[in-house]
């Protein structure tokens, strides 16, 4: 595994490499932090003066965490909340947009490099990527539509390949644990004159810790990058995944009290999770080219071109749900730039075109085989969006962004049976403006204030217009809101410390929200609107600097702190009013710590605590999951063998304290089945060994 650090500035992680230089050419030593930059803006900018709150996970950070999910590292991020119901059903939420997600990734927007890896319809099979493929990832908190779209809760880029021609080599890995878990790894990369090419390949198979729970996936992943001249790069990238998983299902408090590890129970109208065969299977295939020509000094275009196809099935307590998607995508944009030392600016011009064609076939479910159709629909899912942004920096201490969208979205759906209609009905959307207005202001070298205002707007998606009870809601209207934010980043002079606060008030119109029927079928409905307040803090520090002389040779501690003051503003169904209500599925409260601890011949000692504080689980708030406390630690020796073989060997254990605790509840649940039990104290152990 490569030692170069792409630094999380919200949540800090060391480094295992001495780096060159600062920015102001001050000498850096093995102690202090690289100047992080971050390419989602467009083109790389250092993240302590974005005028916005980011984050960057980079091979370092992704090193210290049990590396068979997402999971783990992207729960370091104040703000980002991610879950696994069971093992391969992941669901991500950036300030509360979980709100929305039963599960898997929903209001937020994600992107595989260039290419979107979120569908014309809202959806993004995050489960399907293989944690080991993934080079860095870069998290946008807060509605960030001017640049990227459709979207209210922030935006994911992952990015596969590095930004650095690595030397060649071939990488092995392998680690297994409790409860059946398997994962191995490999990657080659080989670079030869203007060519770099990258392969690597996964398999994960886990049987879980509750009964009916199994999960396998199959992964690869291609990266090539050509540089046809000095001005002009092309990338091709393409990554194909198989995954399957069990899913056992919601339990009642008395349940999971009596048995955590059973699966869902029959009941008297109902069967159980067993009777049913209860699964979901994704085949995902993405493929892209991604070029990038520097046009003239000072112009530059980079343009996209994906499809992704994707089938889908998932056999469920009440039918057999079968899916065929296929997505193309365009994305182009010009960068207009011209340096100087006083004053410097950028101009972008882009535009992103998608296109989603869905068959969506529902069944009977008689235990796990398809039986008598129930519906056959056809959506087509359409958006495309062109943006603006101007960005200057004033004398190196004033950082200007103004940004804006115009975004188009409709679909048009098509019953095949039983009605079969002949044509398509239109659902169009009205075009919707989204503005950005953002400045950061260095007052110190170390000390940099930043504030913004910003627009998100969210569409419904394929999976809320046609949910499970198979009826098409075309009365449901995209969401809308307002982001008022304010935060500050501030460092020392070797950069060894470094911490980063920010302050924000969300106020979201329309939002939607996910009801159920007595049959627990689904259907998507518009609250009123929610205010969200917050407040996101992270820290690290040295307390013992690196060093190559005593006992301890690195002593780090890092600390993230969320803080979601989110309520229902006007709410109410039928029968109950929910305003003021604590928003469902958000804690309010969530404290991150590490310890890293180095000492000599290349060992190490890392402890994580995470507490979470209690979560309401229905919107009236009657029922709770209690607050809990996770305890994880990883140990780790690296050796260089010789020059061009290094060895890993590491041990690690999660859940210490063998908290009771529910890593994803069923919100909102029929029948109080709100609680989806995680592993009691477990293992593992691996290796890594790279040529």
């Amino acid at each position: 595994m490569a030692k170069r650090l792409y630094l999380l500035p919200l949540l800090l992680i060391p480094t295992f490499a001495t780096y060159g230089q600062t920015q102001t050419g001050k000498p850096l030593t093995t102690d202090t932090i690289k100047t992080v930059t971050i390419k989602a803006y467009l083109s790389a900018q250092p993240v302590i003066s974005i005028p916005a709150s980011v984050s960057v996970l980079g091979p370092s950070q992704f090193k210290l965490q049990a590396d068979n999910s997402f999971v783990p590292a992207l729960n370091t991020v104040p703000g980002v909340k991610m879950e696994e119901r069971s093992p391969g059903s992941y669901r991500l939420s950036i300030r509360g947009s979980l709100l929305r997600s039963p599960f898997g990734v929903r209001d937020v927007k994600i992107y595989f490099d260039e290419i979107p890896l979120t569908d014309a319809g809202g959806n993004t099979y995050l489960n399907a990527i293989d944690v080991n493929s993934i080079r860095s990832v870069e998290i946008l908190k807060g509605p960030d539509g001017s640049l990227f779209g459709a979207n209210s809760g922030g935006v994911v880029i992952l990015r596969p390949l590095s930004t650095l021609a690595d030397s060649n080599y071939a990488k092995v890995g392998f680690n297994a644990g409790s409860y059946g878990l398997l994962h191995q790894n490999a990657a080659i990369q080989n670079s030869l004159g203007k060519n770099q090419l990258n392969i690597s390949q996964a398999y994960q198979s886990y049987g879980g810790y509750r009964e009916h729970s199994y999960m396998d996936r199959q992964y690869f992943q291609l990266g090539d990058k050509y540089n046809i001249s000095a001005k002009d790069g092309l990338k091709v990238l393409a990554l194909y995944s198989n995954l399957a998983y069990e899913t056992p299902g919601g339990l009642t408090l008395a349940q999971m009290q009596a048995n955590p590890q059973s699966a869902r129970l029959a009941t008297k109208t109902v069967p159980g999770a067993i009777d049913q065969q209860i699964r979901i299977t994704t085949k995902v295939f993405l493929g892209g080219l991604v070029n990038e020509a520097q046009l003239s000094d000072h112009l530059k275009n980079v343009t996209s071109v994906s499809t992704m196809h994707v089938d889908f099935a998932n056999p469920f307590i009440t039918n057999y749900e079968q899916r065929t998607e296929n997505t193309y995508a365009l994305r182009s944009y010009f960068e207009l730039a011209n340096g100087k030392n006083s004053y410097s600016w950028k101009v972008n011009l882009g535009m992103e075109w998608q296109q989603t064609k869905s068959v969506i076939n529902n069944y009977d479910n008689n235990a796990g085989v398809k039986g008598n159709p129930q519906k056959f629909d056809n959506i087509h899912s359409k958006q495309h969006f062109v943006f603006g942004r101007y960005a200057a920096d004033i004398q190196n201490k004033l950082h200007l962004e103004v940004a804006l969208s115009l975004n188009y979205y409709n679909y048009t759906f098509q019953n095949i049976y039983p009605l079969n209609q002949s044509g398509f009905t239109d659902r169009n959307f009205s075009p919707q403006l989204m503005p950005r207005l953002a400045l950061s202001y260095s007052l110190t070298y170390d000390f940099i204030a930043r504030a913004s205002v910003s627009r998100g707007y969210s569409t419904p998606t394929t999976a809320e217009v046609r949910p499970t009870d198979n009826v098409v809601n075309t009365a449901l209207q995209a969401q809308t809101g307002w982001n008022y934010e304010t935060g500050l980043r501030l460092r020392n002079r070797d950069e060894s410390l470094y911490l980063d606060a920010s302050v924000f008030y969300y106020r979201i119109r329309n939002a939607i929200v996910r009801r159920l029927h007595p049959d627990e079928t689904e259907y998507y409905t518009n609250a009123g609107g929610t205010n969200q307040t917050g407040f996101e803090l992270a820290f690290t520090d040295w307390l013992i600097r690196q060093n190559n002389s005593r006992f301890i040779r690195g002593l780090q501690f890092n600390t993230a702190y969320t803080l979601s003051s989110y309520f229902f503003r006007d709410y109410s169904d039928a029968t109950t009013n929910y305003s003021g209500n604590p928003l469902t599925g958000v804690p309010k409260h969530v404290i991150v710590s590490s310890l890293q601890v180095k000492v000599p011949h290349q060992l190490y000692l890392f402890v994580q605590h995470n507490y979470t504080a209690s979560i309401p689980l229905n919107d009236a708030n009657t029922v709770f999951a209690p607050q809990y406390h996770l305890l994880q630690s990883k140990i780790g020796w690296a050796h260089a063998i010789n020059h061009k073989i290094k060895f890993e060997l590491y041990a690690g254990a999660d859940n210490l304290l063998n908290a009771h605790y529910s890593l994803g509840n069923d919100l909102n649940a029929v029948g109080s089945r709100y609680f989806n039990p995680s592993p009691l104290r477990n293992y593992f152990a691996g290796f890594n060994v790279i040529f």
